[in-house]
C-alpha cells in the first residue's frame, strides 16, 4: 500500500461523500424545517434516475435529463408534502378524496372476485366498477372528513408509517413503469475520460461529481446566509412557532424546502446513476446512508450535513478498500461514536 493507493483511495471517498451530499443536506433540511423524518427520500434518489433514463431514451440528451429529473420529482414531493404530510384548507378535501377512492378501489378489488358482472361488455363493466367505487367512496370521505388528527410533527409513528408507506408506492411504482432491470446512465464521453495527475489517473466524471457538490454547497450557503429567504428558514430551523409569530409564513418555507430537498436527492440520483447504476432496491440501499451523514452532521445544519457526507464517503471507502469483510461496521461505527458523545451530531442544536 503505497502513498498512491491511499490518494487514490481518499479522492473516491470525497467523490462518494460529494454524491451523499446532495442526498443528505435535503434530508437534513427538511427534518430542520418540519421535524418530519422523511423515510421515502431515498425514493426521490432512485425515481430521479428513472425520469432521467426516460428523458435520455426520448432525447438522447443526458445535460437535460438533470434539470428535468430534478424538477419532476421536486414536484413530486410538493405535491407529497402539500396533500399528504401538510394538508390545509382545499388540499386536506383533495387528500382525503384520494384516500377514499383508493379505499374503494381495495373493496372493488376484494368484492370482485364474488360480484356478478350486472351490465354486459366492456364500457358496462366499467360504468359498475366505477358505481361501487363511489358508493364506497363517499361514505368513507365523509368518515375521513369528521376525523381530526394531531400535526404530523408532534406524531413520529404516524410519519414513520405515512413516508415509509409512499416510499413502497413509490417502488412499486417504478418496478411497474420501468421494470426490474439494472441500468447505468452513460455521462457524454468527455466526462467518460480521465485526466493524469500528479501521477494519478482521475476520473474526470468524479471531478464532475465533486464540482456540482461544491457549486450546489456555495449556493445553498449564500441563499441561507445572505438572503432574506434564507434567514426565514434558518429562524423556522431555530425555533417555527416564534417565526409563525413575527410573520413568517411557515408553511411556505416547509414547502419550498421539502420540494427543495427532493429536488437534491432526485439531482444525486442523476449524476449517481453513472456509477451506482439505477435499480429496483437502491432506494432502500441509500436511505440509510443518508441517515447516518444527516446523524453524523446533525438535523437541519447544511455545513453538518457536507461535513457528515465527507466522513461517510471516506469511511465507505477505505472500509471496503481495507476491511472489506467488515465494511458496514466502519461505515456505521462512526456514527454510533458521535451519537454516543453528542447526541445530537457534530452541528447540531440541543
Amino acid at each position: 500500500m503505497n502513498t498512491q493507493f491511499w490518494l487514490v483511495q481518499a479522492f473516491n471517498g470525497v467523490s462518494y461523500g460529494a454524491l451523499l451530499f446532495l442526498v443528505g443536506a435535503g434530508l437534513s433540511l427538511i427534518f430542520g424545517v418540519m421535524r418530519i423524518v422523511n423515510l421515502a427520500h431515498g425514493s426521490y434518489f432512485l425515481l430521479g434516475g428513472y425520469v432521467a433514463l426516460s428523458v435520455i431514451w426520448t432525447t438522447g440528451s443526458w445535460a437535460l435529463s438533470i434539470p428535468i429529473a430534478a424538477v419532476t420529482i421536486a414536484l413530486v414531493g410538493l405535491i407529497m408534502e402539500r396533500l399528504f404530510l401538510r394538508p390545509e384548507g382545499y388540499a386536506k378535501h383533495v387528500r382525503d378524496a384520494v384516500i377514499a377512492i383508493g379505499i374503494a378501489v381495495v373493496i372493488r378489488l376484494a368484492l370482485g372476485r364474488v360480484m356478478p358482472q350486472m351490465i354486459p361488455g366492456a364500457i358496462g363493466n366499467a360504468i359498475q366498477v366505477s358505481l361501487v367505487v363511489i358508493v364506497f367512496a363517499i361514505p368513507i370521505y365523509l368518515l375521513l372528513q369528521r376525523i381530526s388528527s394531531v400535526a404530523i410533527e408532534a406524531d413520529v409513528l404516524r410519519q414513520v408509517l405515512m413516508t415509509v408507506g409512499f416510499a413502497f408506492l413509490f417502488q412499486q411504482a417504478a418496478l411497474d413503469i420501468w421494470g426490474g432491470n439494472p441500468f447505468d446512465i452513460n455521462p457524454p464521453p468527455t466526462l467518460s475520460q480521465s485526466v493524469v495527475v500528479g501521477g494519478l489517473y482521475l476520473p474526470v466524471y468524479r471531478l464532475f461529481m465533486i464540482g456540482i457538490a461544491l457549486l450546489i454547497g456555495i449556493l445553498l450557503w449564500l441563499a441561507m446566509e445572505k438572503t432574506r429567504m434564507g434567514a426565514a428558514v434558518r429562524a423556522t430551523v431555530d425555533d417555527a412557532q416564534m417565526a409563525q409569530g413575527i410573520g413568517i409564513n411557515t408553511n411556505k418555507i416547509s414547502m419550498f424546502i421539502f420540494a427543495l430537498g427532493a429536488g437534491m436527492a432526485a439531482l444525486g440520483g442523476v449524476i449517481g446513476g453513472a456509477f451506482l447504476g439505477v435499480y429496483p432496491g437502491l432506494d432502500f440501499e441509500m436511505l440509510p446512508i443518508a441517515f447516518a451523514v444527516v446523524i453524523i452532521g446533525g438535523m437541519g445544519s447544511l455545513g453538518g450535513a457536507a461535513i457528515g457526507a465527507m466522513l461517510v464517503g471516506l469511511a465507505d471507502n477505505f472500509g471496503k478498500a481495507l476491511f472489506p469483510e467488515l465494511a458496514y461496521f466502519t461505515l456505521y461505527a462512526p456514527m454510533v461514536l458521535i451519537l454516543a458523545i453528542k447526541p445530537t451530531g457534530l452541528f447540531g442544536r440541543d
